[in-house]
């Protein structure tokens, strides 16, 4: 493995270029990197695109994986510079967005069972609000969709016409709304707007009402906070207890 110049900085890792392909070396322990290359190796037999891993290894004490190059800017970055063209970028985001969710997650981690335990973890719950959010959790439904987990405008590269998404850690299998309420979450901390437009734009691809996705919004937030973003924190506890569930 060889680390080349390095393209970009992430809360989990690091990625460098390294020759044709690319290099991610993750700042926790190798765990992380089979977990994304087995990750990567299911979407390649499910004909997901996505970066296709090449090896795992370590280099200089750190665990990492090369894989395929995305090339071009992220849709975040074009959202920025051409703010007139949101809407066209938001509506190719659905749209990839369903069709990850058009397969099927069985051979992935559940996504309620990722929840509930981040909200065990999450300190800054109090133990009734704690308990309320975990009963209300139960009764939504389990689903079995591929879901990507981490899906916003940063984590998609390319153009309109050959995107990439990208950052395939969190991949697991659940309700596809509750995989578009995390995109909400994690696009709202930036933008609020663009959040909901979001939401509304995979609403119109689907047929369903935007209040199904934000049904999810109080756990999904809940489980956020386990995550290690303070700057993020009274943003989350405003969506929590915004809810008509607390």
């Amino acid at each position: 493995m060889e680390q080349g110049s390095l393209l970009g900085v992430g809360k989990e890792a690091e990625v460098y270029e390294n020759g044709q392909l690319v290099l991610k070396l993750y700042k926790s322990s190798k765990t992380s990197a089979f977990r994304e290359a087995a990750i990567l190796a299911i979407l390649e037999d499910l004909g997901v695109d996505a970066p296709r891993v090449r090896d795992v290894g370590e280099i200089r004490g750190r665990w990492g994986l090369t894989m395929t190059r995305a090339e071009g800017g992220t849709f975040g970055e074009a959202i920025a510079l051409q703010p007139l063209q949101a809407s066209t970028y938001l509506d190719a985001l659905a749209s990839m967005h369903r069709k990850i969710h058009d397969h099927s997650g069985v051979r992935l981690p559940s996504m309620k069972s990722r929840l509930s335990h981040n909200i065990e973890r999450a300190v800054r719950l109090d133990e009734i609000r704690r308990q309320h959010l975990l009963s209300g959790l139960r009764l939504l439904p389990e689903g079995d969709r591929l879901c990507h987990g981490d899906f916003h405008p940063w984590n998609v590269l390319g153009s309109l016409k050959r995107p990439v998404t990208i950052d395939w850690l969190d991949a697991c299998s659940g309700d596809p709304l509750a995989d578009v309420c995390r995109s909400y979450v994690l696009m709202h901390h930036y933008d609020r707007d663009l959040a909901t437009a979001y939401v509304d734009a995979y609403a119109r691809l689907t047929g369903r009402n935007p209040r199904d996705t934000l049904t999810w919004l109080p756990y999904v937030a809940a489980a956020r906070l386990s995550e290690g973003v303070p700057d993020e924190v009274d943003s989350l506890m405003g969506l929590i207890e915004g809810s008509a569930l607390i």
